[in-house]
């Protein structure tokens, strides 16, 4: 799938631009590889890093739908997203040189609440499981509405 997103890419070649994952239906599928930074001294993947994962699978998510972190960012007033609470269910260890699909949907937008599910898989094995708010703000951390436009963009992708 294209990248939707607007930014100016186009002095880079396509084969050069990085993965941002791919839509099947509502989800959004992230594949990635991991590498000996992402694990502790035994091989097996740090408990932290899976964070890691998960947002670099949310932002893509976003980016793939045409909502850049940059617009937001330059409307007036200034807006962003953040995590407020995660819940996170480790099911087995990831480890080095694993190839991993981060499955994401996004499933309800509240006012300023936005409901996310992940999952991290390793082929058919579920490694872990991640339910998350997040929260759209203005840059004094007060919520806002998310913008109408960029809610038409994400509509399709929403739980009915």
């Amino acid at each position: 799938m294209v990248d939707t997103f607007k930014k100016d890419e186009s002095h880079i070649a396509p084969r050069d631009l990085p993965s941002i994952g791919y839509f099947e239906g509502r989800e959004h599928r992230y594949p990635l590889r991991v590498f000996y930074e992402d694990t502790d001294f035994s091989g097996v993947v740090y408990y932290a890093n899976y964070l890691r994962f998960l947002e670099r699978a949310r932002s893509s998510f976003f980016r793939l739908a045409g909502v850049g972190h940059a617009e937001l960012l330059e409307r007036d007033p200034p807006l962003a997203f953040v995590i407020r609470k995660i819940n996170l269910d480790y099911k087995a260890s990831a480890k080095i040189d694993d190839v991993l699909s981060v499955v994401t949907t996004y499933d309800v937008f509240k006012g300023a609440r936005l409901l996310v599910t992940q999952k991290i898989f390793r082929g058919e094995q579920l490694i872990l499981t991640a339910d998350s708010e997040a929260a759209c703000i203005d840059l004094d951390g007060r919520p806002r509405r998310a913008p109408k436009e960029m809610m038409e963009k994400l509509r399709p992708f929403l739980a009915t």
